[in-house]
């Protein structure tokens, strides 16, 4: 039953991808990756999340999530209040809403240049400690890379439409934590 949900969520997923799919070279590519890992991690670990809910295991990964949802409506109030909207001409593959006119730095952006993608990351490890394996481990850490590189494709794309703006906003924040990394 998993492996026919987890076919599912893929297919639809895929088909709303579908731009990003056709070039690699697109921040958007990675991220179907990152997108699927997530939801083989979801339906493979939902059995678990109730299961010792005071365990240690459970209290982290509970508190990721909520940094998760944190992060996402952050960065995503940021994002709407002051990213302005142009058209996707230059990158036609992504979705209308991720073609800001304006870069963002105030909020959560001002620590962080990801702050979406933090979330996804934050995300990804939370729903993995609901139950530890090595296969899921090894799905987590895809995730993560997928995300990095989703990430430093997406850099490429802001500097080209950016231009010295967004290099100078790129010495001064971090890519996913703040004061970290």
């Amino acid at each position: 039953m998993h492996l026919i949900i987890f076919a599912g969520s893929i297919t639809v997923l895929a088909w709303l991808c579908r731009h990003q799919l056709r070039n690699p070279g697109c921040h958007g590519f990675y991220r179907f990756f990152a997108f699927a890992g997530i939801a083989w991690l979801l339906i493979y670990r939902i059995g678990y999340w109730h299961d010792n809910l005071i365990s240690f295991h459970q209290l982290v990964s509970s508190v990721l999530m909520l940094l998760s949802l944190w992060m996402v409506v952050a960065g995503v109030r940021e994002f709407r209040l002051r990213g302005g909207h142009r058209k996707s001409g230059q990158l036609p593959e992504n979705f209308s809403f991720e073609n800001t006119s304006h870069l963002v730095t105030t909020g959560v952006y001002q620590y962080i240049r990801h702050p979406m993608y933090t979330s996804l990351v934050l995300l990804a490890w939370g729903i993995f400690l609901k139950q530890f394996s090595w296969y899921g481990l090894l799905v987590v850490t895809l995730v993560t890379l997928a995300l990095y590189l989703t990430a430093r494709t997406e850099e490429r794309e802001n500097l080209a439409f950016f231009d010295e703006a967004y290099e100078r906003y790129r010495r001064s924040s971090k890519l996913f934590l703040p004061f970290l990394v």
